[in-house]
């Protein structure tokens, strides 16, 4: 999918390869074995459908930099080539040049999956007028107000928002989340693996639809 000068691909799960002048993976997980090296991979939290080790080694190179919580640093130590690991915690930011990646806090309301007193983090990624955000695995949170004046003119604001229920926000709750911070495109994410299914992606496009949100199913 083309989006302004970038390519954002949609990898299965809550899996993304964004391509400009640099490649970027957020959580990759049971990922083809030939893609491109990662110059940069994104790691919300450490459970296996998002920091996966197997999937890592596939895409690393000599000086990847990996952006990871804390609890994920162990899983990640013992790659076959040197790489450059940042821990990373919510509300943190850090820049690259033109790429400027941020952090926000992901946890679980009435869940007991995603205690916020782990520090999981979502990201927020801005290369130029295009502005990403992965919201990691979360319910609807306060901190997402933060994220309401991203939607100006001359930006393109893309929300990954889950959508598979349990473990997340299901399609309803998501739809409220896209709701609130009006991306100008909403993409659901994190079903059809571990939970969830087409039909919530359906369900939370349609919602999006009936609030005026554009919002679409991208193609694996």
């Amino acid at each position: 999918m083309k989006i302004g000068e970038i390519e954002l691909n949609w990898l299965g799960h809550s899996g993304f390869l964004i391509r400009n002048h640099r490649i970027i993976y957020i959580d990759p997980y049971n990922i083809k074995p030939d893609l491109d090296k990662a110059d940069i991979i994104l790691i919300t939290h450490s459970h296996y459908d998002h920091c996966s080790v197997a999937d890592i080694k596939n895409i690393v190179k000599k000086g990847t930099k990996i952006l990871v919580t804390a609890d994920s640093q162990s899983k990640i130590t013992r790659m076959d080539v040197p790489i450059d690991i940042q821990i990373v915690e919510p509300n943190q930011e850090f820049n690259f040049g033109e790429l400027k990646i941020s952090t926000l806090p992901a946890y679980n309301l009435d869940k007991q999956y995603h205690p916020k007193e782990e520090g999981w983090v979502g990201y927020v990624v801005k290369m130029n007028d295009v502005i990403i955000y992965h919201a990691g695995d979360t319910d609807l949170i306060p901190e997402m107000q933060k994220l309401t004046g991203h939607k100006q003119q001359d930006k393109k604001f893309i929300a990954l928002l889950p959508v598979g229920g349990k473990f997340t926000m299901n399609a309803e709750e998501a739809a409220e989340a896209a709701k609130l911070i009006k991306p100008s495109l909403a993409i659901p994410i994190h079903y059809g693996t571990v939970v969830g299914n087409n039909e919530d992606a359906e369900e939370f496009v349609n919602l999006c639809k009936e609030n005026g949100i554009e919002a679409i199913i991208p193609e694996k």
